[in-house]
């Protein structure tokens, strides 16, 4: 008499293997998360150390001549005639002509878009702060005199900076406002109608605002790196940088340290 074995499944049911997919699935999404993170810490801080490294030619500038570098001075042919050549010959490398954006003036997380950017722009991976808050080029309170061609720039004594542990020097090209940044630009804040009508000749794609915002916000996860007058380096938010309007937040910008909320045109 044969005893009847009991059937041993082989293979796993459609449902098992399902969910077995499923799961595999979430993992990996997780995982590429949490490497698309650390990557991006990684390429933040590699950032963060560039801008040190500018910050601490800023300072050796202000030692040699008492004042900050001019953004451009049209009437001298030195190391003083614009800020990156300026920089440059602190670092000792002003022999190499076509630097920029390479080495330390090279954000690693910053690329020229292949498309919706002017070809005939250039695209600056960092920025000076050159007028403050705002636009009001004739009455400068950033680092550097408005220029005009012809005519010398005046140098930013170093004695106008009141508070140089607490006013922005240089960081990530960005000019923004509370929903608008320009990529690939000086450094500043203004309001977002600034910063559209100062475009306003030039003729633009029409997502060219849009996508710029989109690559500035996934740069650094949200965040900008900037070195202050003093040296040090900091990641603030661009929420903090562009659209808080708290004292702290727009007294960064100013050599005097006051907020100028007038500079803000609506």
């Amino acid at each position: 008499m044969k005893i009847p074995r009991p059937r041993v499944r082989l293979a796993f049911t459609l449902t098992e293997l399902l969910v077995v997919i499923a799961i595999i699935g979430i993992l990996a999404a997780l995982l590429l998360t949490a490497i698309s993170q650390v990557k991006g810490r990684a390429l933040r801080i590699q950032c963060a150390n560039n801008v040190r490294q500018l910050g601490i030619a800023v300072q050796e500038f202000r030692t040699d001549y008492n004042s900050y570098p001019p953004f451009l001075d049209p009437t001298v042919w030195s190391e003083q005639r614009y800020w990156k050549n300026a920089l440059g010959y602190e670092m000792d490398i002003h022999s190499n002509v076509t630097f920029y954006p390479k080495g330390v003036w090279h954000c690693p997380s910053a690329y020229r878009p292949a498309s919706n950017y002017p070809e005939n722009w250039g695209y600056d991976n960092y920025g000076y702060n050159t007028y403050g808050l705002g636009l009001n080029l004739t009455n400068s309170l950033g680092l550097s005199e408005h220029w005009i061609p012809s005519q010398p720039t005046p140098h930013v004594n170093e004695s106008e900076v009141l508070n140089p542990s607490e006013m922005i020097a240089i960081g990530d090209g960005f000019f923004g406002g509370p929903s608008v940044i320009q990529d690939g630009a000086g450094l500043g804040r203004a309001s977002d109608n600034e910063i559209l009508a100062s475009l306003s000749w030039s003729t633009l794609p029409s997502d060219f605002f849009t996508e710029s915002t989109k690559r500035a916000r996934a740069r650094h996860q949200g965040k900008a790196n900037v070195v202050f007058c003093d040296g040090h380096v900091e990641s603030p938010t661009l929420q903090f940088l562009f659209a808080d309007t708290s004292v702290a937040a727009l007294s960064v910008w100013n050599r005097d340290n006051q907020p100028h909320r007038e500079r803000l045109v609506p």
